[in-house]
Order: C-alpha cells, then structure tokens, then sequence
C-alpha cells in the first residue's frame, strides 16, 4: 500500500510538473506578446518620403535626393545618406534595399546552422523577446524613427519572428546577444592606437579588427556608410544592411570609436545596445570629454569597451563601461591597446574581469600586441595593417591558422585603420583582413554629396596592398580546413587525417577531429586525436577542459 501511495504521489507531481511547466510556457508567451509583439513604430510627423523612389543612372549606381549608393571595384558597397531621422532610414532602406533583405536571410541562415532545433529555435525566439523586453525604451527616438525608416525596405518573410520594425530594432541587439551567449563565439575583437613618439609621422593611428562572426555570407556586403545627419556631426560607418549603429567609424571632427566586448554576467533584460551608444558619439561628440558624457548618460546592458581617439585631445583612451558602472582607462604613454579585459584600476580587478583573464584568449592577444609594437618601432599605417594581419603566436610561435589568441582570427568582418588629424579612413577588403585596405578621404568624400555619376571615390594612391599570404600553400591549405569543418557541420563524411593535415598546428583540427571519431565509436582514434590536441596552444580554459573531459571518456570506455 505504501509503495502505491508513493507511486501515486510521484505520478500527481509529476502531472503537476507538466502542467506547470506548460504553465510557464504560456505566461512565456503571453509576456512575449504584450512586452515585444505588440509594440509599435514611433509615430513620424511626415511620412511622405515614403513615396519616394530611387533612381538608377547606371546599373548598380542609385540615387534618391541627394543621397547615393554603389558599390565599389574593391568589392565594398558605399553609400551617402542625408536628412531628418526618419527620412535618412527610408532613403538608407531603399537605396540599399536588396543587402536589407539579403542581410536578413543570411542572419537567420546561419542563426538555423548554429542552432538547428527547431524547438530550441522557438525557445531563442521567446528568449530574445524576453532580453528586449525594454529594449524600446531604452533607444532614443531619433534612433527609433530611423530603423522605422529602414524597416520599411525589409522583407516581409519573417513575419513570424516579428514585424519589420520589432525585428530591425532588435537586430541592432545582436552584438550584444551574442556577447551576453558567449558561448556561441560570435565576439572577440583587437584594436590599438599610436600617437606622438610612437607615430613615425607623430600623428595618431588607429587599427581594429571586427571579429564578429555570424558565416561568412554575414561579411559579404560590407557597406562603407558615410552620413550627414540633420543634428550632429558627419561621420562614417563599416556596416551591413538595414543597421544603423555604430562599431568602428569616425566622425568629421576625427573623432573615432571603436567597441572590444568584455566579460559580462546573464543579463536579466536589455538596455540600450552597445552599436547604439557609439552611434551616438560618433554623431554628437568632437572631443573625449563628450564622448564620455554621453557613455555616462546609457544604460548598457553588457559590459563593453569603447576605445575612443580624439584628433581634438590627440590621444586615445577607453571608455570601460558594464551594466553597473562606469571607469576609464588612459595609458599616460602615447600608445593604447585594448582587446576583450578590461584594464581600469576599478574594472580591472572586478571578479568577471578575472575570469576573463583566467579563461579567455584576451591577455594572450595583448601579450602578443605588445610585443609586436614594441619589435616594429615607430608606427606606420602599413606597419597597422600588418599588426592586424598577424596570425602567431607569442614569440611568432605557429599556433595554427584560425586560432583565437592571434590578433588576426581569420574570422573578422572588417579590420580598419584611422588617421584621425588627417581624416582618413582605411577599410579591409575581402577575404577579411588579407585583402587590400581602401583608403577614403572624409572630406573629399563629404563634398561630393549628391553625387550624380557613378565613379570610385577610394583614394588609390593611399591604397594598402593585400597580403602575400594569399598566394601561399598555408592559405590554400586553411581553405581546405574550413571547407572540412562545415562537411563536419553538415554531418557529411571526412577523413580525419586530411582534415588534420589541413591545419595541423591548430588544436581544434584535433578537437573537430576526437569529436567526429567519438561520434562514429572510434574511441582509440578519437583519444590519439585529443592527447594531441592538448599539447598544442588552446584558445580558451572552456576548450581545454571539454579535451580533458573527452579523454577522459574515452579511456573509461577503452578501458572499462
């Protein structure tokens, strides 16, 4: 009778289980609806630029009113845009209507690779809905007309996630997001200035390298942005269809901004997004003082590092800024390096900030920027570039081709390099940062404004040559391991020798490759793989511990 009674009292709480959990999933959903689902566009005074139409002068060269968009023999779309807010996100829209969608498609494309679950997917998509819940409220209105604006060029396919306004807006959260999911590896990012003695010429410089991955199709249609707003300042953008943020750029004041995640705990709900902060200093400041006014006046809901360089103070600083509070590192030398720790007396001793040290690829990245600045002598805007392409080791150790704690990741979406007295702006082509780097000269390309003849607007005679490595067996044979790493994805059939072969520094060829043979019971094979891999230079503590907890499975099924 006893053991009935409990049977019975397992099977109600169980039953009670079910049902609260189904429960939850509803209140899930019905917060979803009213916090996400159901907001609404801003309301815009005039809308009768909607009615406005592009013009195509010469195939592929738009024009609407003064604003135009090409793209360029180097391989990157450029666009100018001008006007009031609402009006500059509906001619940016519609001028770049094509990458919009397609931008769109390649986001969720890779979103369905990365987590191919449908069940899972539903879950993100309440998740999301959930983090942004405020997300609105926490944009300003200038900004919220503007993706107004744009939204109204996207696509109507995905409809189910969210209109086209809900879905743009949260779109501009995507950096944090995949911040705040670090797991997911979509952030990791290298950026370092000169100026005074440490410049061959005296004058500051700027590099960075963007290492956001959402796939490779995500970088395909860069946009070099280049923006007169009807409040503010001119400035320029890298950026991607249907985004209006910033994360690197410079305004007319040679003013630039660049953002390094940092290690932030869960966040409970979203605030403004990081890309929208520095938008808005690149828009509103021409000196360091202002620009840290405005960091101080959002709320950020992840921790970030902004490295600001200002033409006006000649000097760069970073602006360390997490949901809590605030705190500025300034090297008091004439150099600044910054990748994903931050480095304040305040910030830099916080427990997340130790563990990034601890656990990350960030203090191997620095080590090895510095000592490259410090073996290149006075810097050079080529000398910049080639930082930026560097894929060693500490020492110049080989650690393999794609491997986290080398500046250049071979991931990155853009690098870029700024010459703020001067105004000069170089922006990488692909593939990521081996292709030549194409200079722009903000003030001959703020004059052009309505340009009406399609033509290049690069300045050649400033142009960086790509790399050689491009011509090398080593980048045919890096090739070869992407393609095996997507067969893997795709769960097609390898061989497991060549795909080390392909790259057989990098310890995760061995990792790909002990995960794929413990998948199909080659447990001997798969331990061989893993003993290897741990003797070669891993990128993060999370990576190494899954190779020790998989030789560890492996010899207790080896050897039970």
């Amino acid at each position: 009778m006893h053991k009935k009674r409990t049977f019975l009292g397992k099977v109600r709480r169980g039953i009670l289980f079910i049902c609260l959990f189904f429960v939850g999933l509803l209140i899930i959903g019905v917060i979803y609806l009213a916090a996400v689902a159901l907001e609404y566009p801003p309301k815009v005074k005039d809308e009768s630029s909607l009615q406005w139409q592009r013009s195509e002068p010469s195939p592929g060269f738009y024009t609407l009113k003064d604003s135009w968009f090409r793209k360029s023999k180097s391989g990157l779309y450029e666009m100018y845009v001008e006007g009031e807010p609402f009006e500059r996100g509906v001619i940016n829209g519609k001028l770049s209507k094509e990458l919009v969608v397609r931008q769109e498609d390649h986001f969720n494309e890779q979103i369905n690779r990365m987590v191919p679950s449908k069940f899972y997917l539903h879950f993100l998509k309440y998740f999301i809905g959930w983090f942004n819940r405020d997300l609105e409220k926490n944009v300003p209105e200038e900004y919220k007309e503007e993706i107004y604006g744009i939204s109204t060029s996207a696509s109507d396919q995905y409809q189910y996630i969210g209109s086209n306004y809900q879905r743009i807006l949260n779109y501009h959260a995507a950096h944090d997001i995949g911040h705040a999911l670090q797991s997911m590896a979509l952030v990791g990012c290298t950026s370092f200035g000169t100026w005074g003695s440490q410049s061959e010429d005296s004058t500051m410089i700027i590099g960075r390298n963007f290492d956001f991955y959402v796939g490779d199709k995500f970088a395909e249609d860069k946009i070099v942005a280049f923006f007169n707003p009807s409040t503010g300042y001119k400035f320029m953008t890298v950026t991607w269809g249907g985004f209006i943020g910033a994360v690197s750029g410079m305004n007319e004041k040679g003013l630039t901004v660049t953002i390094n995640a940092a290690k932030s705990n869960i966040p409970t709900g979203s605030a403004t997004p990081v890309s929208l902060v520095a938008r808005e200093i690149l828009q509103y400041a021409k000196n360091i003082d202002e620009a840290l006014a405005i960091a101080k006046s959002r709320k950020m809901f992840v921790s970030e590092s902004f490295l600001i360089g200002s033409a006006a103070d000649n000097k760069a600083i970073i602006i360390e800024k997490t949901p809590d509070t605030l705190d500025v590192y300034d090297p008091h030398k004439n150099e600044i390096i910054c990748t994903n720790h931050f480095q304040s007396d305040g910030l830099g001793k916080s427990k997340e900030n130790i563990q990034q040290l601890n656990e990350s690829a960030s203090p191997y990245r620095y080590q090895r920027l510095m000592q490259l600045l410090d073996s290149n002598g006075k810097n050079t805007v080529q000398k910049t570039v080639n930082i930026l392409r560097d894929r060693k080791g500490l020492n110049g150790a080989d650690i393999g081709m794609g491997n986290e704690k080398a500046i250049n990741q071979l991931i990155a979406h853009h690098s870029i390099v700024f010459e703020p007295q001067k105004l000069i702006v170089w922006v990488s082509t692909s593939p990521w940062q081996l292709g030549q780097f194409v200079a722009y000269d903000l003030n001959k390309v703020f004059a052009l404004k309505g340009m009406k003849t399609d033509h290049e607007i690069i300045d050649s005679n400033l142009t960086v040559a790509p790399d050689s490595f491009l011509l090398t067996q080593q980048y045919k044979d890096f090739v070869t391991f992407r393609k095996f790493k997507q067969r893997i994805a795709d769960g097609d059939t390898v061989d497991t020798d060549s795909l080390i072969a392909s790259n057989p520094q990098f310890y995760h060829a061995y990792v790909l490759a002990g995960d794929y043979s413990f998948k199909h019971d080659l447990y001997k094979k798969a331990l061989a793989y893993y003993n290897i891999g741990l003797t070669k230079t891993i990128a993060t503590k999370r990576e190494e511990d899954h190779i020790k907890k998989q030789i560890v499975r492996c010899n207790k099924i080896i050897n039970p």
